[in-house]
């Protein structure tokens, strides 16, 4: 997958399927800004061979990334990013990902793993929303109707 923007590992233990890795990964990169409207996926042929997994497997993911817009399929081409996902803040070179990557330096050099960092950002997201949640009552309200 030399010259690809991005490369697919599949954590085999994880207990998420392989097409759902796929997805989000891709997903991830649509976030981050390393996928950009008009990039080229990575065959499923390519996939396969880096990864191991079954092709199908490969193409039920560009199938949901499809149906959900993120790319097309272009027949004797390849598969195409169609839309981004990435927000101010989360490119490569702002200082939010800058303090992140410091931050996540002396977390690993701390000891912990990528499950015990994954469990912090959450834990921090969890505190953060509820106290947004209690400075805003009338959206909290509005979530619970919609729900």
């Amino acid at each position: 997958m030399e010259g690809d923007v991005v490369e697919y590992r599949i954590d085999r233990g994880s207990g998420v399927p392989a097409y759902v890795q796929i997805v989000e990964q891709t997903e991830r990169a649509l976030r981050m800004g390393t996928l950009k409207v008009g990039d080229k996926l990575p065959t499923a042929r390519e996939v396969v061979a880096a990864t191991a997994i079954n092709p199908n497997t490969v193409l039920r993911a560009y199938r949901d990334m499809e149906q959900a817009g993120l790319v097309e399929l272009r027949r004797g081409l390849g598969t195409f990013v169609t839309r981004s996902l990435a927000r101010p803040g989360a490119e490569d070179d702002s200082p939010l990902r800058a303090e992140l990557t410091d931050w996540t330096a002396r977390a690993r050099a701390a000891g912990l793993e990528r499950a015990d960092i994954l469990a912090l950002v959450a834990a921090a997201l969890d505190a953060h929303d509820s106290k947004q949640d209690e400075h805003s009552p009338g959206d909290r309200e509005q979530k619970m109707e919609e729900a």
